[in-house]
């Protein structure tokens, strides 16, 4: 997961401590998103202040030699003063990936779902949920959270051989909301849930009638837009 924890290892932890171990000094850095534990980032964004005089360029190089290697450094780049990476973010991105045969080699980035899955349906449960709409049904009970209202801009399926590929994009996420939307949607594609009672879930603004949350390894952050 993101988030620095006191007795677990973490990204926002690994970067922390490399970052000290380059500039002599701790730093605290803010970001975008905080993935739970086992969802991955392709394009997680993260700021920091320092008075270091080390270039971008030795930043970037000094953090991929330090961090292991499942964190990578893609770019850096100075921002304004008042940057802030989850504030300041006007729109994000995630992806979901579930394979309908078993695969070794994509097992901790994908989730194997064995039912017969009717894709024009979750296309049309995908769909129902583009446009400005509470989702406190698909969040997490004890979320704190002023409010659940997201804007979704779009949201889709799409078949790529032997895998289905779900993306959304919105102007906030709450706390386990793609996970909870992946897994209601699966119910409405192997049948269990009909695609009116899908709909309904949304209204009743209530998480226990939602399914099950997707399990975390299929989710990815692709990208955030400032």
């Amino acid at each position: 997961g993101w988030q620095r924890q006191e007795n677990a290892v973490t990204i926002q932890g690994e970067i922390e401590s490399a970052l000290k171990q380059l500039t002599q000094h701790s730093i605290g850095i803010l970001g975008a998103g905080r993935t739970d534990a086992g969802v991955h980032a392709r394009g997680q964004v993260a700021n920091f202040r320092s008075d270091t005089r080390l270039s971008l360029y030795e930043l970037k190089k000094g953090l991929n030699a330090i961090l292991p290697d499942d964190i990578v450094i893609l770019n850096a780049e100075e921002a304004d003063a008042e940057f802030h990476a989850r504030y300041s973010a006007k729109e994000r991105a995630y992806s979901y990936v579930i394979t309908r045969s078993p695969s070794a080699l994509l097992r901790h980035t994908s989730w194997f779902v064995k039912y017969d899955l009717q894709l024009d349906v979750m296309r049309w449960a995908a769909a129902s949920l583009i446009g400005e709409h509470d989702f406190q049904s698909f969040c997490r009970t004890q979320s704190d959270v002023d409010h659940h209202q997201c804007i979704v801009t779009a949201a889709s399926w799409c078949a790529e051989g032997s895998f289905l590929r779900f993306e959304i994009r919105a102007n906030r996420f709450l706390h386990g909301m793609v996970r909870a939307l992946v897994g209601s949607m699966v119910d409405v594609g192997r049948g269990y849930t009909p695609i009116e009672t899908f709909v309904a879930i949304m209204e009743k603004k209530d998480r226990s009638d939602a399914g099950m949350a997707a399990p975390a390894r299929g989710l990815v952050l692709e990208s955030v837009e400032y």
